[in-house]
């Protein structure tokens, strides 16, 4: 019990602070976001890869967990809106909402306060495959944009730079100056911070309303994701902490940022939205227990 405070009441009570200079002020979501994604996170994911203990193989197994398991949620999410007979735009925030958890906004605090630096170092890894993926394979999947611009895109992320610097260091056992690596750091340790804050404040201004669509998005995104993240990271060979990494990040909810996405590449917004909410706070009660059973 200790293990589920410690992990999930600092979450609450940053994200509450967001919620209330939400209610309070009109902030700019994207401002907030493209200071994350462009300045801390990348800062974060260098620092956490140039340090990190984690074998390489269990950083392959990690990640090859992650692609299995979400080209498996991206097939369920295409059958259940066809099946269902969901709108063009429907289908597309259903795919959105499936493949796109908040790993980096709540998954790395959660897992940081639940399982320590070695979690998050594991978390990180996970988050520089999810990101990547993300970046190429989104505008491929939601507008049809094509390989050459999903591939265009990713190149321009600062995150994926940040990856490759990170283990490059890591590779040849080199770090940066101290002074360069203090200011690295310091960026870094902005990021889950602002990340949650802007998870308060998304909240603040979404209504709470919700239908069969936003529950089965929800179900989807807590339930089912982690239930096959378990089994394919068993199947792969991953074991104790790894696999509890793994199972914990396909278990988070729906990413502020899949909101973006969707407004950059078409899909129903209003459900998208309400999708993020619902999930969230779902998430609440669905993630201690499978930190729980996880643990087992």
């Amino acid at each position: 019990m200790d293990v589920l405070i410690s992990a999930m009441l600092p979450i609450a009570l940053v994200a509450l602070v967001g919620f209330g200079v939400g209610r309070s002020f009109e902030l700019d979501m994207q401002t907030l976001a493209r200071v994350n994604i462009y300045a801390l996170l990348p800062a974060l994911v260098l620092t956490s890869l140039a340090e990190t203990t984690l074998a390489l193989g269990s950083a392959i197994a990690i990640v090859a967990t992650f692609l299995l398991n979400t080209a498996l949620l991206y097939l369920l999410a295409v059958g259940l809106g066809r099946r269902l007979e969901f709108s063009p735009d429907e289908q597309k925030s259903l795919i959105a909402t499936t493949l796109f958890a908040n790993v980096g906004n709540m998954g790395l605090p959660f897992i940081l306060f639940a399982l320590g630096d070695a979690g998050l170092e594991r978390a990180v890894v996970y988050l520089v495959g999810s990101s990547v993926m993300i970046a190429s394979v989104f505008p491929i999947v939601l507008k049809g944009a094509g390989v050459r611009a999903g591939v265009t895109f990713t190149l321009r992320l600062p995150v994926f730079w940040a990856a490759l610097t990170g283990i490059g260091l890591q590779a040849v056992g080199e770090a940066f100056p101290v002074p360069v690596e203090r200011g690295v750091t310091i960026l870094g340790q902005g990021a889950i911070p602002l990340a949650l804050l802007t998870l308060g404040i998304q909240l603040a201004h979404t209504q709470f309303v919700f239908g069969r669509y936003e529950l089965l998005g929800a179900g989807i995104r807590l339930l089912i994701s982690p239930l096959l993240a378990y089994s394919l990271g068993t199947g792969l060979g991953l074991q104790g902490l790894d696999r509890q990494v793994v199972v914990l990040q396909a278990a988070m909810p729906v990413a502020v940022n899949s909101l973006i996405w969707v407004t950059e590449l078409g899909g129903d917004r209003t459900r998208v939205a309400r999708t993020i909410v619902l999930s969230t706070f779902l998430s609440l009660f669905t993630l201690p227990v499978v930190l729980w059973l996880s643990s087992r």
